[in-house]
Formats: C-alpha cells, structure tokens, sequence
C-alpha cells in the first residue's frame, strides 16, 4: 500500500479501500466550508493514489487511457477546513466490458462518530487515445477489481 494509504479500514466495511487525502486552504468557499466543486478533486486525488497501488507504477490504467464519463454526488453534511486529511473510502461496484463505476465515501476518520461528508460515484470507460474509441477490459484487471469489489453507492435521493 502507498504511504498515503490508511493502514485500517473500519471493522463494518473490511472490503474498502482507504486513502487519506489532504485539504488545501484554498478547499474552502465563502461560507467556510469545503466547496462542493472541491469534492471532485478530492476524488480524483483519491483515485490516482488508489489507481497506483491498485495496479502499480508500471500498468497505470490512468496512462493506457481511461475517461469519466460521469459522476454523481450526495452531500450529507458540511466538510470544514482542517489540517489533517480526510479519508476517502472507495471500491469498484458495476464492472462492464469496456468501464467499471467506482464507488466513494468521503468521511472524518477521526472521530468516533465517523461522519460521512459525500457519498459518489464515477463511471469510468477505458479509452484507447489512437483509434478515438473505447477498449475492452483486459482479463488481468477485471480480476483487479473484483478484489475491490463491493455493493452499489447507498444514495438516499437516487430516483431509479
């Protein structure tokens, strides 16, 4: 695991992947919170990291080519600037042919209550940049993100 890597995962939810991400001062919005906008990038941080230790320095899938084609977010409660970082929770949910859905928790990580800031969700397709056109998952990292597989995003306002 990277340095930036939680060593444990809470007791409730052992198959999660946990990395710690730092907040910059300029996070914070008029109101003194975390912008909303500021969470993608918290996302993101948090999926580059992931990506590496996941799949190695050597087989990035972020360098073959990889595309968001969406993203959705719930926000539950405000998130204010601190100097440690917050943890972000992930896991793999739908695993298609060509893209996968990453799931996320952005919590506290250091109070007992543990309160969830966002829950979300990135639908990512494999793109091969030459040809202009999705890719097909390659066998090796279907298996990859099985073993952080988990349950579909808990979203209390999704309309399905």
């Amino acid at each position: 695991m990277s340095e930036e890597a939680v060593d444990q995962v809470p007791d409730a939810l052992p198959e999660r992947y946990c990395v710690n991400v730092p907040l910059r001062w300029s996070d914070m919005d008029a109101y003194g919170h975390v912008n909303n906008v500021q969470f993608l990038r918290l996302l993101e941080d948090a999926r580059v990291i992931g990506f590496e230790d996941w799949f190695g320095q050597d087989r990035s899938v972020l360098a073959e080519g990889i595309l968001v084609a969406r993203h959705e977010i719930e926000y539950l409660a405000p998130l204010l600037f601190r100097v440690p970082p917050i943890v972000v929770q992930m896991w793999a949910t739908k695993i298609g042919g060509a893209g996968f859905d990453l799931a996320y928790e952005v919590r506290d990580g250091l109070s007992p209550e543990d309160t969830v800031y966002a829950r979300a969700e990135t639908t990512l397709v494999l793109y091969d940049f030459a040809t202009s056109t999705p890719r097909r998952m390659a066998p090796d990292l279907r298996a990859m993100l099985e073993e952080h597989a988990g349950e579909p995003v808990p979203f209390r306002w999704r309309r399905r």
